[in-house]
């Protein structure tokens, strides 16, 4: 491993970027390794874990430095509250690390940021927690909704305003399980290119084992049978297969929306805000190469990653437009046979991969992004041909963006729920609400990411 002072010290400097309201994106992360793309993996991994890990854990740590020091973390200047945070961060939750190492190496850090005056009370907030760490004073569960939001905010790092919104809607055990879940660490799920015959899969996946000195476990999905779970990847883009496009990065929760639309061949498809591209990705193996997806996003930079992906899938039925999906086009109108309708949200379905989501969003933001969706939706309804299917998804757990939007939709615009329960995964039939159209998978029920699909058709005219 490299000198660990410079590896905290660039971690630190991820941190303090993602303070700014501006830059509060795990991306952030990526862009800074890709940069030290020279360091050798362990070094990069240490960076990554250090970095993610206090995003993910913020709240927590807040609480736990507020008890150990006299000046408050909102008084805190960012790069000192930063390095307590880090340094906390690996005394509670780093057992590679000893105390004193994140204790010395806080103190030097704080040197080298010109905080010279600060070291002392750097050094003396750590050596507190790292002593007594065993005798925190955590909040208790209590009986009122008021005193377990505090209890499950503080312990599992999320914000209050969601513990007390899934408590009233899930009750405490659930909301625990969906918290807990967030922190698990999880495999990166991939789907395998369609286009890959037997032989040549197995010749693939003997490669994959092989890789980062054979660390790499794969497993196949409980769910999805041609979903595959791959541990100890460390950079996914560095897995054989990946270059040649053999495969893509996907949660299975993603894979169902395709999984459970209707296509036929030589269908044509709209994927109105398609980027990264994954299921515009999926339908065109749906497709089995025939047809056509046209997928579209707001920006070029947001279509040029789409480019990216379908061109190292090499797939030759997507075309890639930049189109700002609230605003009508009058030449789709009538087309779809299938509408992909995966809509800007929340994203409270996958905190456990973006813990930055915590850091963005409130509860005035779902409101916001219901107007969103529901604009975006009054502009493409008329995309799909009558008997042809709209799917609407979000990677989100708030009704206002989920089942009132599909009420929504089917009190304003002449659609009809489509049962299709025959259609998930054994494991998931028990979902009653799939003969209502929809169903609402919460973070961690059948091991995936929080996710709402719902399944429309659009009546004859």
């Amino acid at each position: 491993m490299a000198d660990n002072v410079n590896l905290r010290k660039i971690a630190l400097d991820i941190l303090i970027e993602m303070e700014d309201i501006e830059k509060r994106q795990l991306s952030t992360i990526k862009r800074v390794l890709d940069h030290y793309d020279y360091l050798d993996a362990q070094s990069k991994s240490f960076i990554k874990y250090l970095a993610e890990g206090t995003v993910e854990r913020k709240i927590t740590l807040d609480y736990v430095i507020n008890e150990f020091s006299k000046t408050p973390t909102t008084k805190m200047a960012v790069p000192i509250l930063c390095i307590l945070r880090m340094g906390a961060y690996q005394i509670l939750f780093m057992n590679s690390v000893p105390d004193s190492a994140a204790v010395n190496e806080a103190v030097k850090l704080t040197g080298k940021m010109h905080f010279f005056g600060l070291k002392g009370f750097v050094n003396a907030v750590l050596r507190n927690i790292a002593r007594k760490k065993e005798k925190i004073s955590w909040p208790s569960v209590g009986e009122s909704n008021e005193s377990r939001a505090e209890y499950l905010s503080v312990r599992y790092s999320e914000p209050k305003w969601l513990a007390e919104m899934w408590l009233n809607d899930y009750g405490f055990e659930k909301t625990r399980e969906m918290f807990r879940f967030f922190l698990k660490p999880r495999p990166v799920t991939i789907r395998f290119a369609r286009r890959l015959d037997a032989e040549a899969l197995k010749e693939l996946i003997g490669r994959m084992k092989k890789a980062n000195n054979g660390k790499i476990e794969m497993k196949v999905n409980d769910l999805l049978p041609y979903a595959m779970e791959l541990s100890h990847t460390d950079n996914i883009r560095y897995v054989p297969g990946f270059d040649e496009g053999a495969f893509f990065v996907q949660d299975v929760s993603s894979m169902l929306v395709c999984d459970l639309a209707d296509f036929k061949r030589d269908g044509f498809v709209i994927d109105v805000c398609a980027a990264p591209g994954g299921k515009s990705l999926h339908a065109s193996d749906k497709l089995k190469g025939t047809g056509r997806v046209i997928a579209r996003d707001i920006s070029e930079n947001k279509c040029m990653v789409i480019r990216e992906n379908v061109q190292r899938m090499r797939v030759e039925n997507i075309v890639v437009e930049a189109y700002d999906a609230e605003k009508h086009d009058t030449n789709m109108e009538n087309k779809a046979d299938v509408l992909l309708c995966d809509l800007p949200c929340s994203g409270l379905g996958v905190i456990g991969r973006k813990p930055d989501i915590k850091m963005n969003t409130g509860e005035d933001a779902i409101l916001n992004l219901q107007q969103k969706q529901r604009s975006i939706l009054e502009a493409v309804w008329s995309y799909v041909k009558p008997g042809g299917i709209m799917m609407f998804s979000t990677c989100t757990v708030a009704k206002e963006e989920n089942e009132d939007n599909v009420e929504w939709i089917l009190k304003n615009y002449p659609f009809e729920p489509v049962d299709f329960t025959d259609k998930l995964p054994e494991k998931m039939r028990n979902i009653e609400t799939a003969k209502n159209g929809y169903i609402q998978i919460l973070p961690g029920e059948y091991g995936t990411d929080g996710f709402f699909i719902a399944k429309l058709r659009r009546k004859d005219d």
